[in-house]
């Protein structure tokens, strides 16, 4: 309730009527501020539909406040969809600035701020999840993605593979009565998370791809060391990663090198 802008307030006690994510959270908010004022729902799965009803209310005069649950609407939200339909159609949007999960867990993370990308939410789709995480692999600036908590270990262990082990903060419940942020690695979040359910919306701040090290030694001592260590027991993967420590390859490249020596006899 404190986040809650004077402008805001305003506006919510002057449009026509508003539309919510869920009718039942935003009338919370107007009951404590004594504000009455008619509500539609509109949210993912009736964005399409409910659309048309307020595009249609809004060409024919009347005004409307769009409210989500928690963050900036139509920041990885439906209200993406009416922006740009009253966009085509010529109805005048104005944003009444307010918290955005996104900003504030990066300004909290520690992490590098002067430029960062913004993933949103991973898809769960098992071909759009394998392709956007593999364009994330080189991205060296800071990652701000959206995980519901549900999703939240799975989305860190597809992200300690696709990325290897990256500085993270794991900011939750930003503003609210159980505020959290952990600044750890993903695989001490995983662990976190492991042992401590997940509880809340999560937003992730991963660290960039960091600046690659010039190689300590050559490609086919690499490849030796690489293979002792295969010799020792430890699987390809394994192998890879604790050679990258000391030869200044990365554990993808020793991968890649290993495969391709092997395959050339």
């Amino acid at each position: 309730m404190g986040d809650i802008s004077p402008r805001a307030l305003e506006i919510l006690s002057t449009v026509d009527f508003i539309a919510a994510e869920d009718t039942r959270v935003t009338l919370k908010i107007l009951n404590h501020f004594g504000i009455k004022k008619p509500l539609i729902c509109y949210f993912e799965h009736n964005r399409a539909e409910m659309g048309e009803k307020l595009l249609s209310r809004l060409l024919g005069g009347e005004s409307c406040a769009l409210v989500t649950d928690a963050g900036m609407p139509a920041i990885s939200d439906p209200g993406e969809d009416i922006v740009r339909r009253c966009a085509e159609e010529g109805v005048a949007v104005c944003a009444v600035p307010g918290p955005c999960a996104a900003v504030t867990a990066l300004a909290v993370s520690g992490l590098p701020t002067q430029r960062f990308t913004f993933e949103g939410f991973i898809s769960v789709n098992g071909k759009s999840r394998r392709e956007h995480l593999e364009s994330l692999k080189g991205e060296k600036r800071t990652m701000i993605i959206y995980e519901a908590p549900h999703k939240l270990l799975r989305t860190l262990s597809d992200l300690l593979d696709a990325l290897g082990d990256r500085p993270v903060a794991v900011c939750r419940e930003l503003t609210k009565l159980h505020e959290e942020v952990l600044r750890t690695t993903l695989s001490g979040a995983l662990a976190h998370f492991g042992e401590t359910p997940p509880r809340g919306e999560f937003v992730l701040i991963v660290g960039g791809e960091p600046e690659q090290t010039q190689p300590s030694v050559s490609a086919e001592s690499a490849i030796e060391a690489v293979e002792t260590l295969r010799a020792e027991g430890l699987s390809l993967k394994a192998a890879c990663k604790a050679a990258a420590q000391t030869t200044g390859f990365s554990s993808n490249e020793l991968y890649s090198m290993y495969i391709n020596a092997r395959s050339r006899g």
